[in-house]
Formats: structure tokens, sequence, C-alpha cells
């Protein structure tokens, strides 16, 4: 064994380490050691399985515009991602959604347990703004009118706020008013007045400062007391306006606008100045993250309306996984005994090296993550005889080279060199495959698709590895101290009467 195989096993054993620790783990966690209160690693590391595995919701969203309108790919683009880290950000995990063009999302949430709220949070459509209140402030909920008007999509413009010192306040709008006027009253001798006819109250139209756009970050933190603060930063072109702003309304109230409806009416306590400030409030954990939910991702593109949703139970889910898993046992059983009757010790070693194939790309599943789905199980499933299709072209090279009358250490570097081209021809054509079926998957919602190809694609990959360098590596660390002319049956070649012993 030379000294370049030797550098490939140093680099084999500690990935086998590795992929061994990921996976029978759910959590890994790695302690920095010059602070032990932090984490160099803290990930999840448990099998994330797909609604058709474990249930949850599907959801059918449209772009809800007028009849003609042409919703562009990038709006659409835009709101799915939005839409998506508003589920996220909720707590719903492992959310798939995929556009569908021209105009819908297909989105499915995998073990979801409210779907009520996910469904609302999804279907606001969200234009934040941050109003003037002057010295009165307005109750949660309360609906308003402002003086930043929208069509179907959110203008990105702001309004100009008022200058320092001349703080904005509500203003009405002024309405005429009617003249009294004087007619007889039926059987009186004298005429009587009529009284006027009241005028309707004039809305109060609130100045809308700036909206989100202008918010660069939004966190929940909390404070030196231990209370739940919302943490901001704005974009740098609205940093020195809000500071003019502040600064000329301290002790003012600005209230959080989402759709004309007030979700909260804080106070301006100081000059908001550097571009970042907090939200104070009597807020619980769930209250703070709900109102940062609401203020990073307000804005939609396009209004979104929900057209059909439905629940999908995991009894289904369960019982295919069990399926799968009884699948791919006898499957992988079936090659590691094809692999052995066929080869022989070249055949076991491939063997091994089949079980590092499975072990990395279970890691790699679970480290990415990749949500599995039941196609994408299947996808594993047959990368798994995939995965010995290279050892297979290899080694029916190497028995041709022993038969030529070549060293085994010749013949184990000629099989590689000869057998490259039909592998990677081969694995090439497969990954190109993928792709394709990837991009028809995300382009038209078919997840089913998607998930399929990512596993598939992945296996074929991690096969390469296996097959071109781990499995070259563990037959010249077994095999460069044996003599074939010696072991001749070892390689699944039976002894010629001419051949010398």
């Amino acid at each position: 064994m030379n000294r370049r195989q030797y550098r490939w096993l140093i680099l084999i054993i500690p990935l086998l380490i590795l992929a061994i620790w990921v996976d029978v783990s759910n959590q890994i966690t790695i302690t920095n050691p010059f602070n032990t209160q932090s984490s160099l690693v803290n990930a999840n590391t448990s099998i994330r399985l797909g609604l058709d595995l474990r249930g949850g919701l599907q959801t059918l969203l449209q772009a809800d515009v007028p009849a003609g309108t042409t919703v562009t790919s990038d709006d659409l683009n835009v709101a799915r991602q939005i839409l998506e880290n508003r589920a996220n950000a909720l707590g719903v995990s492992e959310v798939v959604m995929q556009v569908a063009p021209p105009n819908r999302i297909v989105a499915e949430f995998p073990g979801l347990q409210d779907p009520a709220q996910v469904v609302a949070a999804l279907q606001q459509t969200g234009l934040l703004e941050f109003v003037d209140l002057g010295s009165s402030p307005l109750a949660v909920g309360t609906v308003v009118q402002t003086d930043f008007l929208t069509g179907t999509t959110v203008i990105a413009t702001e309004t100009p706020v008022p200058t320092a010192g001349t703080p904005a306040a509500p203003t009405e709008i002024p309405t005429s008013t009617s003249t009294p006027t004087t007619a007889p009253t039926q059987g009186a001798g004298t005429p009587s007045p009529t009284p006027a006819p009241t005028a309707t109250p004039a809305p109060t139209i609130y100045h809308t400062v700036m909206t989100g756009a202008s918010l660069a970050s939004v966190n929940v933190q909390t404070d030196s007391l231990g209370k739940f603060v919302i943490a901001f930063t704005l974009k740098s072109d609205a940093s020195s306006m809000f500071a003019s702003y502040t600064g000329a309304n301290i002790g003012k109230y600005l209230a959080i606008v989402l759709d004309k409806k007030v979700i909260s009416s804080p106070s301006i306590n100081a000059q908001i100045s550097g571009g970042s400030g907090i939200i104070q409030g009597n807020f619980t954990q769930q209250t703070a993250n709900d109102l940062a939910i609401q203020l990073r991702y307000g804005s939609l593109p396009i209004p979104i309306k929900v057209v059909e949703s439905q629940s999908v139970g995991a009894t289904l889910g369960a019982e295919s996984v069990k399926r799968s898993e009884v699948a791919g046992f006898i499957g992988l059983l079936i090659v590691v005994l094809f692999m052995i009757i066929f080869y022989r010790l070249p055949g076991f070693i491939a063997d091994l090296a089949l079980m590092v194939y499975a072990l990395i790309s279970l890691m790699l599943f679970k480290s990415i993550p990749i949500v599995l789905t039941l196609s994408g199980i299947a996808g594993f499933i047959l990368s798994i005889g995939m995965a010995v299709d290279a050892n297979i072209l290899i080694f029916e090279r190497l028995k041709e080279e022993l038969r030529s009358g070549r060293t085994l250490h010749q013949a184990i570097d000629l099989a590689w060199s000869r057998a490259w081209p039909s592998i990677r021809d081969s694995n090439s054509s497969t990954l190109i495959t993928c792709i394709i079926l990837f991009w028809f998957g995300s382009t038209f919602g078919a997840s089913v698709v998607k998930g399929f190809s990512l596993t598939l694609a992945i296996g074929v990959l991690v096969s390469l590895f296996t097959a071109i360098i781990v499995t070259r590596t563990f037959l010249h660390a077994v095999l460069d101290n044996i003599k074939f002319t010696e072991h001749p049956r070892w390689f699944g070649i039976q002894e010629s009467p001419n051949e010398p012993h």
C-alpha cells in the first residue's frame, strides 16, 4: 500500500466516525473550549419526515388580484419566500413551498398542530405602517385611516414626515355643513325652525411616518429586567429621517399598524438615532415573537388567498415508512450477497464500502437537512443498487487484467483507470436526469419528483466517492500483500489447468 493510499485512509476513517456520530444522534453540540457558555456547533440532526410520512396540512394559495391582472414570476417567488419565512418563524418546521405558475403556490406543513393560525398568517397581505397618533394612543385592534395609499401592491415610497419641531398630529378633513332652514309646521299658526341635519363626522386621517419597507432587521430580546422587547434596525436611507421625527415627538405615540389595524401603540421615550431602537410593552415571549414576525415579514408584493386546504393523516405514512425500511433492508441484503457470491473477496470489500456509503448518505440527509418523503426514500433505496454498479465494472476489468498476467497491484490500478470512462458517463447521465427532475419539481410544484431527484442525486455522488476512493483504498489495504496465483478463487476466478501454481 503506497503513501497516497494511506493518505486516503486517514481521511476515510475520521469521516466514517463523524458519520456514525451524526447518524446515531438527534442533536449535535460542541462546546466552545474558550467560553463554556457558548457552543461552536449546536445542530438538530433528527430525521425530518415530509407531509406524506408525518401528516400535516397541505394548502393551495393563489394571488388575489383582479381578473386579467398578470402576476410576474418575481412577485410570486418573493411572496413564496416571505410566506415560508412567516411559517418557519411561527414554529412550523420543514415547510415546503413551491411556486406553481402562473399565480399559485403549493404549501405543505408537516406535523402542523394549529392549522388556523398558520393559514391566517399566510393569508395576511401585510401592509405595515408606523403611524403618528400624537398625544392619544389607540387600542389594539382599532381600524384607522392613514395618508399612505395603496393599490394592489405595496407602495415602496415613503410619505414625507414633518420637520423637527412640528410634530405631526391627526388631521381632519373639512366637510361642508348645512344651513338651518325654517318650514311651517302642519297645524300650527306660526312657523317653527326645522333642526339642521347633523353633519357627518369627518374621519380622522393619521400620518404614516414610514412603512415596513424601511426595516432592515427585527429580533426579540430581553432587557435588563428580563422583560421581552423587540429590537429593530432601519435601513440607512430611513435612519436620519426617523431620528428627526422621534426627536421632535418625545412623549407622543407611534402606532404600529398592519393592514390599517393597530397592533401596538408604543410611546416615544427618547430620540431613536443610529438607525436602531426597541419597542417596549407588556409582551410575553409568544406575543413578542408574533409581533416580530409581523414586523419582519409584513409586506407581500401581492395579496394572497387560500384556495384549498386539506389535512393529511400520518397513519398511511407510518405504514409506508415501515414497508420502506423492510424493502431497503431486503435490497441491501440481496446486493451484499450478490457481490460476495460473484466477486468473493473484492465483493466483500465492496460491501464494506457500501456500508460506508449508507452511513455517509444518512449523515448528509440529516445534516443538510433533507425532508424525507416517500418518493425520496424510494430514490435512496434505488441508489443502493447503483452504489455498486461502478464496483461491478471495476471488478470485471480486474478479472481481465489478472487473467492477462498482471500483478494484483497493477491489476487494481489498471481496472480503475480503464473502467473510469464508463463510470463517469453513466453517472453523469443520471445526474443530468436528476437535475431535470429537480427543476421540473421546483417549477411546477411537484414536490414528489423533487424529493426523488434530490435523494437520488446525493446517492449517486456519494456512490462515486465510495467506489472510486473508499473501495480502491480498502482493496489496496487488504490485497497488496496477497499473491493472486496462490488464491485465484478468492477473486471469483476458476483456476485453469495450464496456469502455474
